[in-house]
């Protein structure tokens, strides 16, 4: 093969290789359900989230005026939420139901109140 030949296949090659990496990525991202939310003054946004039984989940979750935590006790879940900082809690959607949601660091008068429910349907 010639130099200018070696260099297009190698072109070639190197650009197959790129894009199966790029799909290989996205692949692992569409594995889960993904879902951003915020937590603060004592309420989550979104309140109420609604899954499908056997997914995987991945919840985004920001607190953006203190810290706050999430407990989810059906699927042992127990997470601080450091303020401005995105936490990422992945879980599988095992069993379906109404699952009650709430913060588990004390934010102030209002932290009994802040709840949601986290629903997975058939």
């Amino acid at each position: 093969m010639t130099g200018k030949k070696s260099i297009l296949v190698l072109g070639i090659l190197g650009i197959c290789l790129a894009g199966m990496a790029v799909a290989a990525g996205q692949e692992g991202q569409a594995d889960f359900h993904e879902i951003k939310m915020t937590a603060k003054n004592y309420d989550f946004d979104p309140g109420v989230i609604t899954v499908k039984k056997g997914e995987k989940i991945r919840l985004i979750i920001t607190a953006t005026d203190r810290d706050h935590g999430i407990k989810l006790k059906a699927f042992d879940i127990d997470q601080v939420l450091k303020k401005d900082d995105p936490t990422i809690i992945e879980f599988m959607a095992s069993k379906a139901g109404t699952f009650e949601f709430k913060c588990s660091v004390y934010c102030g008068r209002g932290h009994g109140k802040m709840k949601g429910k986290l629903v997975v349907e058939e």
